[in-house]
């Protein structure tokens, strides 16, 4: 019984994020751009708990798989317009509880700690949101890659914002593996793999890209 109360407060934790962009979206006349990337951001730090408050990849995989149900329904069903009611196709919702999973399965068995886990995550969560924001701002060199559209503005600044997030995290975690050969290959993957991951599939492609650089230094 005690392994099942933290997933179902963290449950809760996500319900109620779920629950404020649906309330800015519909009472606060919020555009689905900015309340969807509240989510991406909520759920992206609500995730680094994972590895300190859950003991089992059975109980990240009971939650991941719980919210995989819901967003594949919200999208038949038209629930959730706050992260759903955009001018574009997007996977990136989905995408995101598959990674999850599977990061906390790498973490697990890769025996290098919670940085294999937390960077991956952060850069996810933080990078490709100022990305997105800046790029709309300065939408100079403009791109295309697979018929999704990409900035030289957005590339930058997630790179920049990935040196700055890999240089803390690696810090703080005190990495003297590799450290200067992560801070300064993990932004220029992840940065290759934002501009290669259209349609939202860069919400994969991203972490994925991160832990397996972490894994191979």
């Amino acid at each position: 019984m005690k392994e099942i109360i933290p997933p179902l407060i963290l449950a809760c934790c996500f319900l109620a994020l779920f629950g404020l962009a649906e309330s800015l979206y519909r009472f606060g006349k919020v555009r689905a751009e900015w309340t969807r990337k509240i989510v991406h951001m909520g759920t992206g730090l609500l995730t680094l708990l994972f590895p300190v408050v859950l003991i089992s990849h059975w109980q990240v995989l009971f939650l991941c798989a719980s919210f995989l149900v819901i967003l594949l329904a919200s999208l038949k069903f038209g629930w959730l317009p706050s992260i759903n009611a955009i001018d574009r196709f997007s996977y990136g919702s989905i995408l995101f509880p598959v990674i999850v999973y599977a990061l906390f399965l790498v973490f697990q068995m890769a025996d290098r700690g919670l940085i294999v886990f937390y960077l991956p995550i952060l850069v996810l969560a933080i990078c490709d949101p100022v990305a997105a924001l800046v790029g709309k701002r300065f939408p100079f060199g403009k791109y295309q890659v697979m018929g999704g559209g990409k900035s030289a503005a957005g590339s930058l600044a997630f790179f920049a914002s990935a040196l700055l997030v890999t240089a803390v995290t690696v810090s703080t975690f005190n990495d003297v593996h590799s450290g200067m050969l992560l801070v300064v290959l993990v932004p220029a993957v992840a940065t290759i793999s934002e501009a290669l991951g259209v349609k939202g599939m860069d919400n994969f492609t991203i972490p994925a890209s991160v832990v397996l650089t972490l894994c191979l230094i």
